[in-house]
């Protein structure tokens, strides 16, 4: 296949077009640098800009351009702009592709679990309603901008992301120097739900994905090894040989980052892999403790 890749130099981006490359696809990066270089085409959602051409000789496009939800406090302007940085995107694509004759049929456009808002206990199946919140209203959004692509015949996935556990970035790199000093803890209570997915099954899931023309609609894609942020922080100590007896407590985190430490550190989501393990998919890190220990052991590439 030929593959349209949108933030294809972030976390997942990198990951996946290495991918996709070994399993002998070709990636076209959409980029916003002019000109755009070599296995690259322009595109610049805020002026609505986009290479059609480049796009109509592509097979799927894999939607992954957002601005990171974690750089920073939150602030009005702040969510407008994270908001604005799914959606516009997302709108365009999905409305070149409705465009196209003869363009891409397949849209995997990334998604969250955090749709689902906070939840305690509740198990949530990708046919659970929409919770409440601005994290809630900006996945929908950012769903819902895929429309005109949907109604116009593209099969479109939305991987609803949990946690991308990797050494490399997002929150294990973050806990990753507290917990090897033996200062890490639970958050609160700890009794939240954290749903989780490794770098590599969040991969895994996106290239299934693109290639089951029987996928489609939302996938929970987090791992099947449901875990509380109280498991979560016991089993990384555990793995790396540390203590983890200091909680921190709630007014710690939202002191520095504000709302955006109720959302993404306090809120509970429990949400579980159904879609995706029905379609035949097998994760790679079903459980925390085999994920972390593998991960945080590999080799690094020379």
């Amino acid at each position: 296949m030929r593959v349209a890749v949108s933030g294809a130099s972030g976390l997942i981006g990198t990951e996946l077009t290495q991918v996709l490359k070994r399993e002998g696809h070709d990636v076209l990066r959409l980029v916003r640098a002019r000109p755009p270089g070599r296995g690259a085409a322009y595109w610049d959602p805020a002026t609505g800009e986009i290479d059609r051409e480049a796009l109509a000789g592509c097979d799927a496009v894999v939607n992954l351009a957002a601005r990171n939800i974690g750089a920073g406090r939150w602030t009005e302007a702040t969510k407008r702009e994270l908001l604005a940085s799914r959606t516009a995107g997302t709108g365009l694509i999905a409305r070149t592709l409705a465009d196209l004759d003869d363009g891409p049929r397949v849209l995997v456009s990334m998604s969250g679990v955090h749709l689902y808002g906070d939840r305690g206990d509740e198990l949530l199946t990708e046919a659970s309603s929409p919770g409440q919140g601005f994290m809630a209203e900006m996945v929908a959004a950012w769903e819902a901008a895929a429309d005109p692509a949907r109604a116009a015949g593209v099969r479109v996935v939305h991987p609803r992301g949990g946690q991308v556990i990797t050494p490399e970035g997002g929150t294990l790199q973050r806990l990753l120097p507290l917990f090897r000093l033996g200062l890490g803890g639970r958050f609160g209570d700890g009794r939240q739900w954290w749903s989780w997915i490794s770098l590599d099954d969040m991969v895994g899931v996106i290239v299934h994905a693109l290639t089951r023309p029987d996928v489609a609609g939302p996938l929970n894609t987090c791992a099947p090894g449901l875990v509380t942020n109280g498991d979560f922080t016991r089993i990384l100590a555990e793995v790396l040989g540390r203590p983890a007896v200091i909680p921190i407590p709630r007014f710690g985190p939202r002191l520095l980052v504000g709302d955006l430490a109720d959302a993404l550190i306090y809120s509970s989501v429990r949400a579980v892999p159904e879609r995706v393990l029905a379609s035949g998919y097998e994760f790679r890190y079903p459980d925390l403790e085999g994920g972390l220990r593998a991960m945080l052991h590999r080799p690094k590439a020379a």
